[in-house]
């Protein structure tokens, strides 16, 4: 039997437990698929806070990705 990883592959910054759980909530393992969310839908989750935003928009940026535009 060989062994795998239960983790899926991320590109998400080191963050907190809470905020890595948060955004697993949503089905959010990668960067590439915030950009599907708004800034404000990521802030509601419970265990974001603003660092985690903080971080979570500076490797978007480095990426050349962004969250959703606010409708």
């Amino acid at each position: 039997m060989k062994h795998t990883s239960d983790q899926p592959e991320t590109n998400l910054p080191r963050m907190g437990a809470p905020a890595l759980r948060a955004l697993a909530s949503v089905g959010v393992t990668r960067l590439e698929q915030l950009t599907a969310f708004t800034e404000k839908d990521i802030k509601k989750l419970h265990g974001m806070g603003p660092n985690g935003i903080k971080q979570l928009r500076e490797a978007l940026e480095q990426h050349g990705l962004s969250f959703a535009a606010e409708k």
